[in-house]
């Protein structure tokens, strides 16, 4: 677990948090409340690079399978040397998922403490817009 938090801070230049498992599973040796994974958020144009990073190993390919109806999309890759980090013998190779959310300004709405309300349609990012921005922002292919 340390280690993955370290290649996390080493990419992105931010502190992981660290998720938590709801529910005990035996079988897979997962106890309540036992640390199991690590994640981070980033937004803005650091966001763009890392995302193009990416994009850059799986040669801005990507399947239309890929995109959520509600106009998210997300990849992943095997090694994160590939991302132009050096190889460190002591903490090893990871592989990680990458995960694009896209919303409009707005969204806040549905989210908030108080007085939350419904979002419309039109302020609503479907599956095609997010794929329109991937292709044009991002500069990637549709398989």
């Amino acid at each position: 677990m340390t280690k993955a938090i370290k290649v996390l801070k080493d990419l992105s230049g931010q502190t992981p948090i660290t998720s938590k498992a709801k529910y005990t599973i035996r079988s897979f040796g997962i106890k309540r409340n036992e640390e199991i994974g690590t994640h981070v958020t980033i937004r803005g144009k650091k966001a763009e690079e890392l995302l193009k990073l990416g994009l850059k190993v799986k040669d801005n390919e990507m399947k239309s399978g890929n995109f959520s109806a509600t106009g998210n999309f997300g990849f992943g890759i095997q090694e994160h040397i590939d991302l132009g980090i050096k190889y460190d013998p002591n903490t090893g190779i990871y592989g990680m998922d990458f995960f694009c959310c896209l919303q409009r300004r707005g969204k806040r709405v549905t989210q908030r403490k108080r007085r939350t309300n419904r979002l419309g349609n039109f302020q609503k990012v479907t599956k095609e817009e997010a794929q329109k921005w991937f292709v044009e922002k991002l500069g990637g292919v549709l398989i």
